[in-house]
């Protein structure tokens, strides 16, 4: 069985990093498993990019481009929704690329930013072999939103989108939808997978794909490098206060709207007026951080900007007494399943995929979506437990108990075999 893997890049942001993390969970299972990508980023032997001379990458970058200009030029109802939505009508055709055509099943993931358009989508459906589609958002079944939000147009057909500057009901993303009805019509090889249960819910709403079947399994993680690490070593690599109760937060980008980070403010601000016991606090920020001004934290912050090693990150996590996450609208984010694997507890809104990660008061603490209050009464709890140690193994045992390598990549197997076995 050869298993393809489509993803627009294997590093630098939520989708690759799961896409790669799969890749090697897959092998590691004996699956003979490939990622193809428009350009690749990491040295991995199994990865193979199709940008790979100066004519291809420039194609490549002219589709980018082609696709996000006119958007951001013309449609985009203001900068907070920029790489909200994605139009996906550039993109390269892929379906004579050896490692498609050879493949046994295709497993597409996060194919935008000029990847694939929905014409060469089209075009790998139409080869009539089996596919495998992991949402990592909800892209597949909208009009062009990567998160719906409030909107519930995609239930029945979009149009009158609310991240449009001119909404109306033959806008861009009514036009969208319609591109991918077109795209979807007559295809009988795809099976949707999700990696929370939460999207799932969404995606079984959607016109578009909810009469496809629709899979829900989760993202895996290495257990071996996101472990619990010597804190006290760690506090002293990264010159962070070993006495310090230490509040973490992260991004790819913290300035996404969708990340919440006014919600990070608003939370600190009132942990450290209505809290006692917060003089030994300090904040470790670290993501891509362009417009933030993190002197409007009322803690000591440690900004260490985009950390791109694993080892690294393990090291972050575990020297940090909790992680927090005020995302608004999140699939099942990478960050909280690192934390968790790391034996930090987590803070975060109930929203989303977050609750199947975090139990409340078990391993970390689900506030009311966007109440700063919450979040502050939550990150008090975490910080002074009755028993952290008990909190701390809890946070580990939950990737033990769900999201290891073995058991993420044997629910993919599973998949595979009964589409083949069809």
């Amino acid at each position: 069985m050869k298993v393809t893997l489509i993803n627009t890049s294997d590093a630098g942001g939520g989708a690759p990093v799961a896409c790669l993390r799969l890749l090697n969970a897959l092998v590691s299972q004996n699956v003979d498993a490939k990622l193809l990508v428009q350009q690749k980023k990491t040295n991995n032997d199994r990865v193979e990019g199709i940008t790979k001379n100066f004519i291809s990458r420039l194609k490549a970058d002219i589709n980018r481009l082609y696709e996000r200009l006119p958007f951001l030029f013309f449609q985009e109802k203001d900068k907070s929704v920029r790489f909200a939505f994605s139009t996906a009508n550039a993109g390269t055709n892929i379906k004579n690329k050896p490692l498609v055509a050879n493949a046994d099943i295709l497993h597409l993931h996060w194919t935008n930013s000029g990847f694939l358009s929905i014409n060469d989508l089209k075009e790998l459906i139409d080869t009539g072999k089996p596919i495998i589609w992991t949402l990592h958002d909800m892209w597949a079944f909208t009009g062009g939103c990567h998160y719906a939000g409030d909107c519930n147009h995609f239930t029945n057909q979009c149009g009158n989108c609310p991240f449009l500057r001119d909404p109306d009901e033959n806008d861009i993303s009514h036009d969208g939808w319609l591109r991918k009805a077109a795209m979807y019509t007559g295809a009988k090889n795809i099976t949707f997978v999700t990696c929370s249960k939460w999207l799932a819910g969404v995606a079984k709403q959607s016109a578009l794909i909810k009469n496809f079947r629709i899979e829900s399994i989760p993202n895996p993680i290495d257990i071996d490098v996101f472990s619990p690490k010597d804190k006290s070593r760690a506090r002293k690599k990264w010159n962070i206060d070993p006495a310090a109760k230490i509040i973490l937060f992260g991004a790819a980008n913290i300035n996404d709207k969708r990340k919440g980070i006014t919600y990070l403010v608003d939370a600190l601000t009132i942990l450290n007026k209505d809290y006692p016991q917060t003089e030994a606090i300090e904040v470790v920020i670290f993501g891509k951080n362009k417009h933030f001004d993190v002197s409007q934290l009322p803690f000591r912050v440690h900004e260490l900007k985009l950390i791109s090693s694993q080892q690294d990150l393990a090291e972050i996590y575990s020297m940090a007494d909790v992680y927090i996450t005020p995302s608004l609208e999140d699939n099942l984010p990478n960050t909280v399943m690192e934390a968790l694997a790391c034996g930090t507890p987590v803070v975060a809104f109930n929203t989303g995929g977050i609750p199947e990660m975090v139990d409340h008061q078990q391993n970390g603490y689900l506030a009311e979506l966007m109440s700063g209050a919450d979040l502050a009464k939550g990150l008090h709890e975490v910080l002074h437990p009755a028993n952290a140690t008990v909190m701390e193994a809890k946070a580990r045992q939950k990737v033990l108990d769900n999201y290891t390598n073995g058991k993420v990549a044997q629910q993919y197997m599973e998949v595979y075999q009964s589409i083949l076995s069809k």
